[in-house]
């Protein structure tokens, strides 16, 4: 499977009212992320072994893969061409000498 599969997948199990779609789709990106900080932050207090949090952590990272791609789709990007632009960003920025720094303009 490749991201635009993955992408063109996402809709057939799509259940949310359309109307809403956009805030809808960002609200469940932030709150599978906020899962994601939840399993780290239990892991970090309960000392979990690592298979077991990694498994945890997958299962979450799937549910922010979703709606990333969905979310895609309702502003009409392609997800790959996201991921590829991030790519050549971080790697000017690298090449730059500026990937540790911070904002949006470096």
């Amino acid at each position: 499977m490749n991201l635009r599969e993955y992408q063109a997948f996402t809709p057939t199990t799509a259940v949310y009212p359309a109307e809403r779609e956009l805030e809808y789709l960002a609200l469940g990106l932030a709150s599978e992320a906020g899962e994601v900080a939840g399993v780290v932050k239990k892991w970090i207090r309960d000392g979990a072994a690592p298979p077991v949090v990694a498994d945890k952590i997958a299962a979450e990272l799937g549910d922010v893969c979703w709606y990333l791609a969905q979310l895609c789709n309702a502003t009409g990007l392609d997800l790959e061409a996201v991921f590829a632009a991030n790519m050549k960003k971080l790697q000017d920025r690298k090449a730059r000498g500026v990937i540790a720094g911070s904002g949006d303009n470096r």
